[in-house]
């Protein structure tokens, strides 16, 4: 296998912690992946389902543990935020839009490497509306 990229968004909340875990219900309420009745955590606990994301993954964000700092470099399956400087070399003014991001696609998945992704809050008429993510799966 080769790794999938992949893309989505989700909503947005200040916290972009907050806001990612609510993409990771949302996304296990659409499909358990034969995993039911469990949360991301405990997922994330279970050997079986560890051995699902390395083998396959969701092409979503149930294939990352955690969010991480923007400034922590890249952890296998861990969601990074863009650092300033990496929204504002396609988004100059730092309030990337969807637009912007459907444009940068292609530039931003480039770098991802397997079981690595990314994340960045999209803004409509100047406020935060939601958040992009993107990554490619670890198989």
């Amino acid at each position: 296998m080769g790794g999938n990229e992949w893309t989505a968004t989700g909503p947005y909340q200040e916290d972009l912690a907050a806001a990612f875990r609510q993409a990771q219900g949302q996304e296990l309420a659409k499909d358990d992946h034969g995993f039911p009745g469990r949360g991301i955590v405990e997922l994330w606990e279970d050997e079986g389902w560890q051995e699902y994301i390395l083998t396959g993954g969701t092409c979503t964000v149930l294939d990352f543990y955690e969010l991480i700092d923007a400034d922590a470099g890249d952890e296998f399956a861990m969601m990074r935020p863009l650092t300033e400087d990496e929204i504002r070399s396609w988004a100059p003014d730092g309030r990337p839009t969807r637009d912007q991001w459907d444009a940068a696609t292609r530039r931003l998945l480039d770098p991802i490497g397997r079981g690595t992704g990314r994340c960045t809050v999209l803004y409509r008429d100047g406020e935060p509306a939601e958040v992009a993510y993107w990554g490619c799966t670890a198989d």
